[in-house]
């Protein structure tokens, strides 16, 4: 999560202090996630043929949307940048849990 927030993060500066678009890092992360997903289908799938569903992108969603709703209501770029940082970090883990979730099966052995 420590070089995923850097897009993010720049779009949104840029946005927010010419525009004053406080959703730049949710802009940016479906950009990132359409392109990511661009790569899983055509790299992963149709060159090696790996099940799409163990290569998928993390998902950066709940922490970019925490990030613009931070900047919302503070208004301030270095509260955003502090509070918003360590909420990227910290919604990184549960923001894919339902992605991951499936995956984690009992093993059997010996049955």
């Amino acid at each position: 999560p420590t070089v995923s927030i850097t897009f993010p993060a720049a779009v949104q500066a840029v946005l927010w202090w010419r525009y004053r678009i406080a959703w730049g890092a949710t802009l940016c992360v479906l950009g990132l996630l359409l392109g990511e997903w661009i790569n899983r289908y055509f790299n992963f799938w149709g060159w090696t043929y790996f099940p799409v569903n163990f290569v998928f992108p993390s998902n950066l969603m709940p922490g970019a949307i925490v990030l613009d709703v931070i900047l919302m209501l503070s208004n301030s770029m270095t509260l955003t940048a502090v509070v918003g940082g360590l909420a990227w970090g910290l919604l990184f883990y549960p923001g894919n849990w339902p992605i991951i979730a499936p995956l984690h099966v009992p093993v059997e052995y010996n049955g």
